[in-house]
């Protein structure tokens, strides 16, 4: 009996510490400091969900990819702060892309902004002379990457990159993929061109290089999204491409569908 209760109270302790952590990253979704063009994309994007499905932890070292101008890092840097660390892959200051640049210095002025709220995020360059070059070697608990993956078949590496996201993940970390999902058995190389990749060649590719794919979450699914656009993902919201043309249309539909992946390093 004695060990039955133990074990009962070893239950409810590990209840206590999940509801605890749902709670503070509940509670970094829901803080005042976001901004609000970014908290409107949140019923499209999810990232309470997104991020509770990965299975991240405030004392995790995570390594976020292309953060952009810091939509997910202004959740996952206040959230890491105390207890774990946030690594960041940019673009880098010195990038030949006039527009990449741009956004990486606008998200390092974003980190610099408020060391208070955002802590000491490790900004490292994504490309050169390779990836990620500047992270350790089993070093990382989590990697996630947000919409990345189709521009890494259209310019090329992507082999090479997620191979290195296997190399900085410790055995057993997870890697966390958020992609616009294409039409079943569609050609990768052309649907990326318009945003989109097949979820079978990306589960294969990632399997290949040494990955096990643990768990699939349709939370940011869109079924509205029929995928065959003049312009692409890009005319859907947040960047109606197009324009003015079809946007009311465009807007009904919100965001792309989206495939959400959770592998982990065998």
């Amino acid at each position: 009996m004695k060990k039955i209760g133990l074990l009962f109270f070893a239950f409810l302790l590990i209840g206590s510490v999940q509801a605890d952590e749902h709670a503070t990253l509940k509670a970094a979704v829901n803080a005042d400091h976001r901004n609000a063009k970014n908290t409107a994309r949140d019923s499209f994007r999810h990232p309470l969900e997104t991020l509770a499905f990965f299975g991240i932890k405030p004392d995790m070292q995570v390594l976020e990819i292309l953060p952009g101008r810091g939509w997910y890092t202004e959740i996952l840097a206040p959230y890491l702060k105390d207890s774990g660390k946030l690594t960041a892959a940019s673009f880098g200051a010195n990038h030949p892309s006039d527009y990449l640049r741009s956004v990486h210095m606008a998200f390092e002025e974003l980190m610099n902004s408020n060391k208070t709220l955002y802590g000491d995020v490790n900004t490292v360059v994504f490309e050169q002379n390779g990836y990620l070059n500047d992270v350790a070697d089993e070093s990382q608990d989590m990697v996630v990457t947000f919409r990345n993956t189709h521009n890494w078949i259209r310019y090329g590496g992507i082999e090479q990159i997620y191979q290195s996201f296997h190399r900085v993940l410790k055995k057993g970390g997870v890697l966390g993929v958020v992609q616009h999902r294409a039409a079943a058995g569609s050609d990768h190389k052309q649907s990326a061109e318009k945003g989109y990749v097949p979820e079978s060649y990306l589960i294969k590719l990632l399997e290949d290089i040494g990955f096990e794919l643990v768990a699939k979450s349709e939370v940011n699914a869109n079924p509205k999204d029929t995928k065959d656009y003049k312009e692409g993902v890009w005319s859907l919201p947040p960047s109606y491409r197009e324009k003015d043309n079809n946007r009311e249309k465009y807007s009904a539909i919100g965001e792309s569908d989206r495939m959400t992946l959770r592998f982990v390093k065998l």
